[in-house]
C-alpha cells in the first residue's frame, strides 16, 4: 500500500493514552488520557502538528483514554465523537459537547474514511477504529487498532484485516499476571472477557489479521507490572514470521509509523 496515514502513538497504556492519525486533509485525535501540556510536548517530538486536528474520537471512558479531554475541549472547536453510552458514563464527560455516533458507525475525516467497531471491556458501550484512504473505490492505505478488549469481537476481526499499520493489544503475559502483583479480582479481571488482550491472545489473533498489505505490526497498551515489550515482541515477532516489522508502543515515549 501507499502510505498516506501516518500514526503517531503518543502514550499507550493504563496510565494514559493517546494516538493522531494523520490522513491527507486533516487529522484525528483518538482519547486524550494525558494532560495538554504532555500531549503538545510529545506531538512536538515526533513533529506531529496538532494544529491539523480536525475532530477527535473517544473509544470508552476509563481515565487513561479521558482525563485529558475536558481541558483539551476548552481549546478545540471540533467535533468530539462517542457513543451514547461513553459520553453518559462519567459525569466530567456528560458535560463535554459529544456527538454520539454508534459503535459500528463510519465517518468521513481529513480525507479519510473512518469505520468504528464494537469491542469487549468492561465499559458502557466501547469501539475502536479503522482509517482508510480510497481512491476509486480502492482501499490504497489502511491504519487501524484494538486496544481494552478481552477478547477480539468478529467486527474487530474483520475491521483490522488487511491494515498496512495493525495494532493489537498486547497488554500482559499471562504467567506474570498470574504470579504479579495484583489481587485476585484485578487478575481476573484483566485476564478475562472483558479485560484486555494478552500477549499469546495477540499472537494467535495476527496470522488471521495479516495480508501482503501489512508492513507494520504494533504491540499496544503494554502493563507495566504484568508485561514486558521485550515478551511482547519475542511473542509478536514469532507469530508474523518475517512478514512484517514489529513495534512495541509505549506509555513514556512517542512513536510515529509512517
Amino acid at each position: 500500500m501507499t502510505p498516506l496515514i501516518h500514526l503517531y502513538l503518543l502514550a499507550s497504556g493504563s496510565k494514559g493514552n493517546a494516538a493522531v492519525v494523520e490522513g491527507p486533509q486533516g487529522s484525528v485525535l483518538v482519547d486524550c488520557g494525558i494532560s495538554r501540556r504532555e500531549l503538545h510536548r510529545r506531538a512536538d517530538l515526533v513533529e506531529c502538528d496538532l494544529s491539523r486536528v480536525c475532530a477527535m474520537l473517544v473509544t470508552h471512558e476509563h481515565g487513561d483514554h479521558t482525563s485529558g479531554l475536558s481541558v483539551l475541549s476548552k481549546h478545540f472547536d471540533g467535533p468530539i465523537y462517542a457513543t451514547a453510552g461513553t459520553a453518559d458514563a462519567r459525569s466530567h464527560l456528560s458535560r463535554l459537547p459529544f456527538t454520539p455516533m454508534p459503535h459500528d458507525g463510519t465517518l468521513e475525516l481529513g480525507g479519510m474514511h473512518v469505520q468504528a467497531f464494537p469491542l469487549s471491556h468492561d465499559v458502557v458501550d466501547p469501539m475502536c477504529f479503522r482509517f482508510e484512504v480510497r481512491q476509486d473505490d480502492t482501499v490504497v492505505d489502511a491504519v487501524g487498532w484494538a486496544t481494552d478488549t478481552g477478547v477480539l469481537t468478529k467486527e474487530a476481526k474483520l475491521a483490522l484485516r488487511g491494515c498496512r499499520t495493525l495494532g493489537i493489544e498486547s497488554n500482559h503475559d499471562e504467567v506474570m499476571l498470574a504470579n504479579g502483583p495484583y489481587p485476585y479480582y484485578l487478575r481476573v479481571r484483566v485476564g478475562g472477557s472483558h479485560g484486555h488482550l494478552s500477549n499469546a491472545q495477540a499472537a494467535k489473533a495476527l496470522p488471521k489479521l495479516m495480508t501482503d498489505e501489512t508492513e507494520t505490526v504494533v504491540g499496544m497498551h503494554v502493563s507495566e507490572k504484568n508485561n514486558r515489550p521485550d515478551l511482547v515482541l519475542k511473542s509478536l515477532e514469532a507469530a508474523v514470521a518475517g512478514q512484517a516489522k514489529v513495534l512495541v508502543a509505549s506509555q513514556t515515549e512517542p512513536l510515529a509509523i509512517w
